[in-house]
């Protein structure tokens, strides 16, 4: 098993930035891919960016340029560093863990899951 805990959400102006952060727990080992996905109201949940334990990436055409994931392994973390934020990124961001490349990266499945943290861009 592996736990999630997402932290870092909150109110932001359009432009501002912000940070999430997941701390992993339990049988890290395991894991291939991380993400962040996002569901916003009445939409479908999105997978925002993602990075397997070789630190390849992939972006939602929506944040490239804007949004960079990363994990520091020794201290089992992934962030989302969320730069010129729009009204339209405002979602629960949830973090999420994949034993299978292809689920992650191609399915877009993910079998462990945070509580998610919301994220609110808003003048």
């Amino acid at each position: 098993q592996v736990q999630l805990v997402e932290s870092g959400g909150g109110l932001v102006q359009p432009g501002g930035s912000l940070t999430l952060s997941c701390a992993a727990s339990g049988s890290i080992f395991s894991i291939n891919t991380m993400g962040w996905l996002r569901q916003a109201p009445g939409k479908q949940r999105e997978l925002v960016a993602a990075i397997t334990s070789g630190s390849s990436t992939k972006y939602a055409d929506s944040v490239k340029g804007r949004f960079t994931i990363s994990r520091d392994n020794a201290k089992n973390i992934l962030y989302l560093q969320m730069n010129s934020l729009k009204p339209e990124d405002t979602a629960v961001y949830y973090c999420a863990a994949e034993e299978n490349y292809y689920r992650a990266m191609v399915l877009k499945a993910f079998h462990y899951w945070g509580q998610g943290t919301q994220v609110t861009v808003s003048s």
